[in-house]
């Protein structure tokens, strides 16, 4: 029998076997899938009541065959062929490191990261997590931080909808028996992202737990990281983020630990998701230069250091806690919707990404960076508007401008294809000639205010002649002459754009 998935999509394939003992430790599945003279290893899992399951993500239209292997009589040596037809319409396979600093879809679609953080929401109640997914909806996020596990932390203490692992006769939680019910409603919640678009960045571990999750052996730590990605990994938007501050758990599991997990993820994962991990203190980054790290996840409220995290590392830069919206106690938690939207310009125009989160206050604790639900915040639409503003032009990702612009250390700028953004930020000039083009051509100028989202043509006034560009109290050099200087009014937030109007 022939079954049929489209490119991208995800083929699953049950099989029944052995429910006595602990299948979980005892039952060993994988699958190779064929094409031609490539082959394919996926790994398979245990779904409880004697199920045993194989999915697979085809990268290549036509026919794949496959074949099982298990210890256990019954799933072993089963076999089958998928045809793959083309992609579904907006379907365009997992996302990729592209241009050393950027992304793109496994069909070369750009893609530019503009997320969120909600890492509960697959905890809370049915009715709380179909309000997110419609919140989500409303809003241009095509990212979402996400736990497996539940959390245990100021702002977020209600009991999870399930418990992750089974308990035993005694009560207590089993971390050898995954509870195939918690898994089941987690993956459904990746496919409901997927159908809005939206890549799910799946946290592995993390330290704000009363259940001991965080406090499983090793092996058992290993056993989960390699259910999880078999179950997975299949989905096209999945990524992989080992922990939410993996450092303040080195107690528990030190590095070598860390190093471990990435290499089962690789191990395990035929499809190469993207694979991050994330800091707690400034100071404690993870070395991002590993080979098996695709890109530099990280939490730093100094967005304007973009171009150091960049040369340091030589990939991509999600800083996907530049600090929440909100009005907590907490200074992580109470920055203004005008400072989150600048930052997230600020690294867009240094050649990053910035994450969005909300920690607005709650009678009941409902705050949208621990549970979802709704957003009540101004900043989410801004950042929306930027992601409009980057992709109406984008080819290869946007690049800083060249350093030696002297104003690049204090003014974001940054240039793809025939498109330039100068960023001014927090600095009100009222003209502003330096970095645009100073050769003959017909370009398009417009002027862009980041918090009213507008986007007006701007005032075109004669460029200054040889004006000093200076550093401090001294001048150091001379501008290169301009063709023109844009006018402007006075106010945070604006931004210069400037494109050929012979595109492409």
């Amino acid at each position: 029998m022939t079954t049929s998935v489209a490119q991208w999509g995800l083929f699953e394939a049950s099989f029944t076997g052995p429910s006595e003992g602990n299948p979980f430790m005892e039952v060993t599945l994988e699958a190779t899938f064929q094409q031609g003279e490539r082959q394919v290893r996926v790994p398979g899992f245990y779904d409880g009541e004697g199920v045993y399951k194989i999915r697979f993500m085809p990268d290549q239209p036509g026919i794949w065959r496959f074949v099982t292997r298990s210890n256990a009589s019954e799933p072993d040596g089963q076999g089958g062929e998928v045809s793959v037809t083309a992609p579904l319409p907006g379907r365009h396979g997992p996302v990729r490191v592209a241009n050393t600093f950027h992304f793109a879809h496994a069909d070369g679609t750009p893609y530019l990261p503009f997320g969120t953080t909600c890492y509960a929401w697959t905890h809370q109640p049915l009715a709380m997590q179909a309000q997110t997914l419609e919140t989500l909806a409303k809003t241009r996020f095509n990212k979402v931080r996400m736990g497996v596990f539940p959390k245990d932390y100021p702002y977020n203490v209600n009991e999870p909808l399930h418990d992750v692992y089974q308990r035993g006769a005694d009560g207590e939680l089993d971390f050898d028996r995954p509870n195939p019910a918690a898994f089941r409603q987690f993956e459904t919640q990746v496919m409901a992202l997927g159908a809005l678009g939206i890549e799910a960045d799946v946290i592995l571990f993390h330290p704000y737990d009363r259940w001991n999750y965080s406090g499983m052996s090793a092996e058992q730590d290993y056993r989960y990281v390699q259910y999880l990605v078999a179950r997975l990994g299949a989905h096209a938007n999945v990524w992989w983020a080992l922990a939410n501050e993996y450092d303040f758990m080195l107690d528990t599991k030190p590095m070598a630990q860390w190093d471990r997990f990435f290499q089962i993820i690789a191990e395990n994962d035929p499809y190469r998701h993207l694979t991050s991990i994330h800091n707690g203190a400034p100071t404690a980054n993870y070395d991002h230069r590993q080979p098996w790290v695709s890109h530099v996840c990280m939490q730093h409220w100094d967005v304007k250091r973009t171009p150091e995290w960049r040369a340091a590392y030589g990939k991509p830069v999600v800083n996907d806690e530049p600090e929440y919206e909100g009005n907590l106690t907490e200074a992580w938690g109470n920055i203004t919707a005008e400072e989150l939207v600048h930052r997230f310009w600020t690294m867009a125009l240094r050649g990053a990404y910035a994450g969005h989160g909300e920690t607005y206050r709650h009678p009941e604790d409902l705050i949208w960076w621990a549970k979802g639900g709704e957003l009540h915040g101004e900043a989410w639409q801004r950042i929306g508007f930027l992601r409009d503003i980057l992709e109406e032009s984008v080819t290869n990702g946007f690049e800083p401008v060249d350093a030696s612009v002297r104003f690049s250390s204090r003014i974001s700028a940054a240039t793809d294809g025939d498109t330039t953004i100068i960023y001014l930020g927090e600095h009100q000039p009222e003209i502003w000639p330096y970095g645009l083009p100073k050769v003959d051509g017909d370009y398009e100028v417009d002027l862009i205010d980041s918090w009213a989202m507008t986007v007006t043509p701007a005032e075109i006034v004669p460029a200054p002649e040889n004006h000093p560009v200076r550093h401090g109290a001294v001048s150091i050099a001379k501008a290169p002459s301009a063709a023109f200087a844009v006018k402007l009014p006075r106010r945070p937030g604006l931004a210069i754009r400037v494109r050929s109007r012979v595109r492409g």
